[in-house]
């Protein structure tokens, strides 16, 4: 989790006027500032694949080796690359009367029309929906003859396939108002009406506002003595492209681009707030943005039974790859942790 915090707060001059219209004054300013902030038309393009997988040409089929297990990374609930029934010495050799046979984690597969998992005439095993109970051990048993003149060979390839996830990405942030008293109803009305705001803005972009925490604090200034004062902490995250408010059905819909330029409007909404109160003659309103006081951190989570872990998964370094057994992951956590009780792939609980 990295943090870019904004410059350090700058207070402005506060001045206090009565309570007549306090909610609709600052509301006049939200609103002046988000009809000023634009959705630009083009969000960027929509990838499959992890942001860490290294794309090669061999990516969409895999070879197997009579060494060691190899690892395949499967997108859940996307088709799989095609898992070949031989090595690389054997991918493009000429095999006579070959037999492939594969076995999974529940046993002999049998290639059946419309299964989500099939075996090509070629003996390639290819998974059309992949689930995360699909994760685990599959081995492959080759039988063929180099020539028609010598004897029958046959090879055992074992593959490790393991389902993963995109992180759960999101900003955070964190911002501070000059309040009405604390106990005022104004300061509520304004809250509510602030998230309204902010999920208009970022409507078209499919992301979810999501108010956190919102708290109300007397603080003591060196020279204007106490003040009430409003903190607020929301998150930033990007909705399933097919579920959003207006979804995003083009190739403009990958979502780290969207959080990004989410991440953009809030910035240029929260300057735009101090820019129209510097031009104003008026008192300030009792509740207004103090300079300087947004703050953002960017949060990873994988979702719980998934984690990271670039030593184990070095080619899928930044993706939520389920957790084998002997781990789990209770929460939106990074990692898998260890539980030697835990038996099953995606493990939620250590019993």
């Amino acid at each position: 989790m990295e943090a870019s915090a904004l410059r350090p707060a700058r207070r402005g001059r506060r001045r206090t006027r009565a309570a007549g219209s306090l909610l609709s004054r600052a509301a006049v300013l939200l609103f002046i500032s988000a009809f000023l902030v634009r959705v630009p038309s083009s969000v960027g393009h929509l990838v499959q694949l992890p942001r860490g997988f290294r794309l090669t040409k061999d990516s969409v089929k895999i070879v197997g080796s009579t060494s060691f297990p190899v690892k395949v990374y499967v997108m859940l609930h996307q088709k799989s690359p095609h898992v070949l029934c031989v090595t690389q010495g054997l991918r493009n050799a000429e095999l006579i009367d070959p037999s492939f046979q594969w076995h999974g984690p529940k046993g002999k597969i049998v290639s059946v029309e419309n299964h989500t998992a099939q075996i090509t005439s070629t003996g390639s095993l290819v998974f059309q929906n992949f689930e995360e109970s699909m994760s685990g051990i599959y081995t492959c048993f080759l039988e063929y003859k180099p020539t028609v003149e010598e004897i029958v060979k046959r090879l055992q390839l074992k593959y490790a396939i393991y389902a993963y996830r995109e992180p759960h990405y999101y900003y955070q942030f964190t911002a501070r108002y000059h309040a009405a008293p604390c106990n005022s109803i104004y300061n509520i009305s304004f809250e509510k009406k602030l998230i309204q705001i902010l999920s208009k803005l970022l409507l078209d972009l499919s992301c979810e506002i999501s108010l956190l925490k919102s708290e109300c604090h007397h603080v003591k200034m060196q020279r204007a003595g106490l003040q009430n004062e409003l903190f607020f902490t929301f998150s930033v995250s990007s909705l399933d492209t097919e579920k959003g408010p207006k979804p995003c059905t083009d190739h403009n819909c990958e979502p780290s681009k969207r959080l990004f330029k989410a991440k953009n409007l809030i910035e240029r909404f929260f300057n735009q707030q101090v820019e129209i109160l510097g031009r104003r003659a008026e008192q300030l309103p009792v509740i207004y943005y103090i300079e300087g006081t947004l703050q953002m951190v960017w949060i990873n989570r994988c979702f719980p039974g998934y984690g990271m872990n670039v030593q184990k998964h070095p080619k899928c370094p930044e993706c939520c790859v389920i957790c084998s057994p002997g781990s789990y992951n209770p929460r939106d956590g990074i990692h898998c942790l260890q539980c030697n009780s835990s038996l099953v792939y995606g493990a939620k609980t250590c019993l």
